[in-house]
């Protein structure tokens, strides 16, 4: 019985020692049990810099509502490139009207933004040389009307055998078919100048010159250029003309484009172009022309698209978007593009699930966009569960503080 107390004292060291052993125990097993959790979300070996695409998140069912999940499909990609460009008119299409011939502007039946049939009188002009066409033609037809009663006088004696021999007879025929012949080609130097027959056969029987040459419109179209003050002298081909008509039922368009993808424009590829203007609409066209020269200070080449336009719709100097298809369409692999986030460093990420409860933040490779549809040309396979809306709100739960 002495020896009680130095008893007691060993069994209470030694239910001490086994009270630490199995608190260091403890704290071990939560230690390796953090590490081991940690290490399932970052990755073994993470550091502060390890990739985003190793994160994971497990969410509660009220949350899986904010987000939809679909499997990774596919989707078709037209190949396509887009520039700025501007309309314009149609060169091949726009006529400067000259006069024939030199002379004084008296006056104008149209005026600039007017449209205009083929034939339609633009102008008249005081021209010298149709007052001598119609002199000649005042002078011809009188000759022939002379000659013509001389010849009828002529036959007359000579069936009454008074005064007049075979050989006058002859002449007389003669001077009448030349003053004929003399007619006709005065007739026809008028004819050139515009006048129709019915204005020819006026200025013969009326002995009146009529000294205004009209000026047609050599096409249909509209008045794009105007300058033609009365009095102003116009001649054949010397710039500029009074008028300029053009056929507004095309228009060009014309754009500059990178000449790292010259190599992709061809003359016959569709266009689309929408402008400003007309919001939603798409007037379609074609290239009519890749030009071969490159601007050496911006590194650009000109293509010229020509655009149906039978409305005119289109105005010159519209700044015009476009959208021409460079190769066929891609079939790739595609996600929505609330799939798919741009992180802080620049990288894309997704979300992928294979239980739609526990989610991995994977990082993506990106392409093509169109219709909301985006390409991943690496870091998902087709088939993969994704979330295809919401990706953005997975994210920003990464950087929301830990709840106290």
């Amino acid at each position: 019985m002495r020896h009680l107390p130095q008893l007691n004292k060993t069994a209470t060291t030694v239910a001490l020692a086994a009270a630490t052993v199995v608190i260091v125990a403890v704290f071990l097993k939560s230690g390796a049990d953090q590490a081991a959790n940690t290490s399932a979300r970052t990755g073994p070996g993470s550091t502060s810099n390890t990739p985003p695409s190793e994160t994971s998140l497990d969410l509660s069912p009220s949350q899986l509502n904010a987000i939809k999940i679909e499997p990774v499909g596919t989707y078709l990609f037209p190949v396509e490139k887009e520039a700025v460009g501007n309309i314009d008119y149609v060169d091949d299409l726009s006529v400067q009207v000259f006069p024939p011939y030199q002379g004084k502007l008296l006056k104008t039946f149209v005026e600039f933004g007017d449209d205009v049939q083929k034939g339609q009188p633009l102008y008249t002009i005081d021209s010298p040389d149709l007052v001598q066409a119609e002199s000649t033609l005042i002078g011809a037809a009188a000759t022939l009307e002379l000659t013509t009663k001389e010849l009828a006088r002529a036959k007359e004696l000579y069936s009454t055998n008074v005064g007049v021999s075979e050989r006058e007879l002859e002449q007389a025929v003669n001077d009448q078919q030349t003053a004929e012949g003399a007619l006709k080609a005065a007739r026809g130097a008028v004819r050139i100048f515009g006048k129709n027959e019915a204005e020819i056969d006026q200025i013969i029987a009326a002995r009146k010159i009529d000294p205004a040459l009209v000026v047609p419109s050599p096409i249909a179209g509209q008045i794009t250029y105007f300058d033609a003050p009365p009095g102003l002298l116009v001649q054949p081909g010397v710039a500029p003309a009074p008028f300029t008509v053009s056929d507004l039922s095309v228009k060009w368009m014309l754009a500059n484009v990178l000449e790292s993808d010259a190599p992709l424009y061809h003359v016959g590829q569709t266009v689309r172009v929408s402008v400003m203007a007309y919001a939603g609409r798409v007037f379609e066209g074609k290239i009519s022309k890749v030009y071969p020269n490159v601007d050496p200070n911006t590194h650009r080449m000109t293509i010229r698209c020509e655009i149906p336009d039978p409305k005119h719709e289109l105005r010159p100097g519209m700044l015009a978007n476009f959208v021409i298809r460079v190769q066929d369409p891609l079939e790739a692999t595609a996600v929505p593009a609330n799939g798919v986030v741009r992180e802080g460093d620049g990288s894309m990420t997704a979300w992928v699930t294979t239980n739609r409860r526990h989610f991995v933040r994977r990082t993506v490779q990106i392409g093509l966009r169109k219709d909301g549809m985006v390409q991943v040309v690496q870091g998902l396979q087709r088939g993969e569960l994704v979330v295809s809306d919401g990706a953005i709100f997975l994210s920003n739960m990464l950087q929301s503080p830990p709840p106290d």
